[in-house]
């Protein structure tokens, strides 16, 4: 006998019967509905991202997944005022974000969707070379009986890992919107000193015009001039390292918002106090909890037996039984589930440890405010007194009993002390912003 007609005989498929009519509509259903996927070049029908993926990658409280902390995250509600600056470069810096996180939000959301079925029995469609007799044929249907909450423990772990994508979404948002908004404060601060910079250097420019024509009228010597003339030059380097920042500022928050809006915008939001909220690192302490928790059960129940029943049709018969299994045992088994009964006790010690560092974060945070307005208040009332000592120096020059210099000297403190005090608000809002940012208020939940 020829090689050719040993060959087509060992792959001949015996008589196609009811076993191998029901196994090609299980797998083209599963194919069809994006379950069992054969290898790329064998494919019936590739699995399709869902028409409605756009609002799985938002934080909705509604739906077969939604949670409390979900629901809570979409209910929050932005602090800064809604027609404000601040505002309008939060959404500009949302709108022009890639969008990673809802994205990841939208997978997770599949992935618990998929495991909040996983209750029903599984069919595995089985095809093998049965030696050189042909193909086998099997379709094996299992259904777990008594499992202890593995497949309870496989759902929360999957809602777990939802909620964790929720937390990770609004965080990243917020930080983003708080980065563009450091930056919008860093340009308007530069903005703000480079005003008093540049008002200090026509007064100096002044007095530089009024020593030049008393040396050549023969009334002041050089050293004066010099005086002036640096003082002048450092003023000058002052006001251009403010022009510098301001635009690198805005170079960044170009790039941040996709747009030159901020270029026209001026001006501080008043924010009001944050609500007590729980900071989202609570959040995703909580979250990375119940995710460690559930796999501390998946863990305790791989190491004890479960009871699950099975049928295997065949192209000869159908059998049925039940099955004992799941059970892995070894010489580390106790230690295997003594960690697993640990965990809880770990779980609840980081979340308290959690809440503890956002309380001390916060409470630090507007001890700091504090401690600017104290001194914002103290230096406007500093200011004021030197601008009234200024004023007297110039009304003593013009009496003869100060000399420019002395005028010029103090025109420079004032000018330094002004710089200060108008830096001071930027930082209180600064601080008032990372306070928001640390409770997902920078953006309302139901955007992101």
């Amino acid at each position: 006998m020829q090689p050719a007609s040993l060959l087509s005989r060992s792959v001949r498929a015996p008589h196609l019967g009811p076993t191998w009519v029901l196994l090609s509509v299980a797998v083209l259903l599963s194919g069809c509905m994006g379950g069992l996927q054969p290898p790329a070049m064998l494919a019936f029908a590739p699995g399709k991202p869902p028409s409605d993926l756009q609002a799985r990658q938002r934080l909705s409280p509604e739906g077969s997944t939604a949670s409390p902390l979900v629901a809570d995250l979409s209910a929050r509600r932005s602090i800064l005022p809604p027609n404000g600056v601040f505002a309008r470069i939060a959404t500009a810096t949302h709108a022009a974000a890639p969008q990673v996180e809802a994205a990841e939000l939208g997978l997770a959301r599949l992935k618990a969707e998929a495991a909040s079925r996983n209750g029903w029995p599984t069919i595995t469609p089985s095809l093998s070379l049965d030696g050189i007799a042909g193909l086998a044929a099997r379709l094996v249907v299992d259904q777990p009986l008594f499992d202890h909450g593995r497949r309870d423990a496989q759902r929360d772990r999957a809602a777990a890992e939802l909620d964790l994508a929720a937390v990770t979404l609004s965080a990243r948002q917020n930080q983003r919107a708080f980065d563009a908004l450091s930056r919008y404060l860093d340009a308007e601060r530069a903005r703000a000193q480079a005003e008093v910079a540049q008002q200090a250097v026509a007064r100096l420019t002044e007095f530089h015009r009024i020593v030049t024509a008393r040396i050549k009228g023969g009334l002041s010597d050089r050293s004066e001039e010099q005086i002036i003339a640096q003082t002048i030059t450092e003023m000058q380097a002052t006001l251009a390292a403010d022009r510098q920042a301001r635009m690198q500022a805005l170079a960044d928050l170009r790039l941040q918002t996709g747009s030159n809006m901020a270029e026209t915008l001026s001006g501080l939001d008043p924010l009001p106090p944050p609500s007590d909220a729980d900071p989202l690192s609570v959040l995703r302490q909580q979250a990375d909890g119940a995710r460690h928790l559930a796999e501390a059960r998946i863990t305790r129940a791989n190491a004890l037996p479960g009871l699950s029943a099975t049928a295997t049709a065949t192209e000869d018969a159908v059998t049925s039984g039940l099955a004992l299994g799941g059970v892995t045992l070894g010489l580390g088994s106790p230690a295997t589930l003594a960690a697993a009964a640990a965990t809880p006790d770990l779980v609840a010690r980081q979340t308290d440890e959690a809440r503890r560092a956002a309380d001390r974060s916060r409470q630090e945070t507007e001890g700091r405010i504090a401690t600017l307005r104290t001194r914002q208040a103290q230096g406007a009332e500093v200011l004021r007194q030197t601008r009234a000592n200024l004023d007297l120096y110039a009304e003593q020059y013009r009496l003869g009993r100060r000399s420019l210099t002395d005028l010029t000297a103090q025109t420079a403190a004032a000018a330094r002390l002004e710089r200060d005090q108008a830096s001071l608000a930027y930082d209180i809002a600064r601080l008032e912003l990372e306070i928001a940012r640390d409770a997902g208020l920078l953006l309302d939940g139901a955007r992101l």
